[in-house]
């Protein structure tokens, strides 16, 4: 596949992204300030530690929407959704601001400082 096409088709979602999640609930807004959910390498949203069963919730179906949101633009990009999901997962993991979480390449949660956040090798 392409990885231009993925990338584009990419910041087109990851752009409409940044809009939605500037309108979500105040809960993920507070759980992301606070440290409790972060973003990961596989393009899903990940629970930092332990959390509250209402956090773990609150996770669950961001990601819901966001596997739907991945398996239609994969399908448009001619990408597969774990191909669209990763470069997504890339471009979340850099729009992070600073004292947010994001998972690193090592697999260990990080919190993002005012310098670019570890990626995978593969991300362009």
């Amino acid at each position: 596949m392409n990885r231009l096409k993925i990338s584009i088709a990419t910041l087109l979602l990851v752009g409409g992204a940044t809009a939605a999640l500037a309108q979500r609930d105040p809960a993920y807004q507070a759980a992301r300030a606070a440290g409790e959910v972060g973003e990961q390498p596989d393009g899903y949203l990940g629970v930092v530690g332990s959390a509250s069963p209402a956090v773990r919730a609150l996770v669950n179906n961001i990601n819901i929407q966001r596997k739907a949101a991945y398996t239609q633009q994969s399908a448009a990009s001619g990408a597969t959704v774990e191909q669209f999901a990763f470069t997504s997962g890339c471009n979340l993991i850099l729009k992070t601001a600073p004292g947010e979480k994001y998972k690193g390449p090592d697999g260990v949660w990080k919190t993002r400082t005012a310098a670019p956040p570890e990626r995978d090798s593969r991300c362009i």
